[in-house]
């Protein structure tokens, strides 16, 4: 065993999680797994997968992988050699590429531009051509009906002088009978929560509009290991989840807390009823830590 795949194993045996279960979090099968705490990688897929597979052992069991990367970067197989002769065969490749190709690929992109510069004056000029005839066909139309609409409107302003002292009368009784909204219900409270930073696999939002912090951690889709600590450090809660299991905590007194999240694909996050997003994708990082920033005193 290698003192990579020793502390890799006592960081995954520290938060109780077996192989098993750290196979459901990292969808990294069970014998990889092993081969990289006992440092066995001559039977894995290839250099590439023993790199990407201990990066995510890592974030599983709360490791910074680029830290690890450093400090055994001796221990653990580098990929340039693998893609060098891949990249050195693609520009032997495209040496090899007959000149009539060559002159085809530089002649293509001005044949490309004339056309485009062809189709945009052609519809510029329907453009023009159309506009043209409808602004013409209201000209003469306007010109028959020019007299009878001047009539109207000397009809219709007669009717608004005669009118206009019964209008400002019954316009000033029913501003007065509309009774005026409390102050209190033309501004509502909402809740916010806003990305305040983010770096690695850590994003710290701000939780402000609101009184209450209640916090609800659902797994949905496979089991998922989670954990919160409070403001002054103390673990509040920490489990392992199975699939439709769920954990909720009042936190409302709290100034602080910090989530972490084992499997961010298989667990959602609730704050007062409403669904967390999370601001890096569960794709990119399985494994994530949200610190949330609370003053209830305060509203917005």
């Amino acid at each position: 065993m290698t003192e990579l795949g020793n502390r890799l194993k006592e960081a995954r045996k520290e938060k109780g999680i077996s192989l098993d279960d750290l196979q459901e979090m990292t969808k990294i099968q069970k014998r990889y797994l092993k081969n990289i705490e006992e440092g066995n990688y001559d039977s894995m897929p290839g250099k590439f997968y023993v790199r990407a597979f201990i990066k995510q052992y890592a974030e599983a069991v709360g490791l910074d992988p680029e830290t690890l990367f450093e400090e055994y970067e001796s221990d653990i197989p580098r990929t340039e050699q693998e893609e060098f002769p891949e990249q050195l065969s693609r520009v032997q490749t495209a040496k090899r590429a007959a000149p009539d190709t060559v002159k085809m690929m530089n002649v293509l992109p001005r044949i490309l531009v004339v056309a485009a510069i062809i189709a945009i004056l052609f519809l510029l000029w329907f453009i023009v051509y159309k506009f043209a005839g409808q602004n013409t066909k209201e000209k003469l139309n306007s010109g028959a009906s020019g007299n009878v609409s001047v009539q109207k409107e000397s009809i219709k302003s007669a009717e608004k002088v005669s009118s206009g002292k019964n209008t400002d009368s019954s316009s000033e009784k029913n501003a007065a009978k509309t009774p005026k909204k409390p102050a209190s219900e033309t501004k509502k409270t909402a809740q916010k929560l806003e990305t305040v930073s983010s770096s690695g696999y850590t994003t710290t939002y701000k939780l402000a509009g609101t009184s209450q912090f209640k916090l609800e951690l659902k797994a949905n889709g496979g089991r998922s290991w989670v954990q919160v600590k409070n403001s002054d450090g103390s673990t509040n809660f920490q489990q392992l989840l199975n699939d439709g299991d769920s954990r909720t905590a009042d936190l409302s007194k709290q100034k602080q807390v910090t989530i972490t999240v084992g499997n961010t694909v298989n667990t959602e996050v609730y704050i007062n009823g409403k669904k967390l997003k999370y601001h890096i994708p569960a794709s990119k990082e399985v494994r994530q830590d949200m610190v949330i920033q609370f003053n209830g005193s305060q509203t917005e």
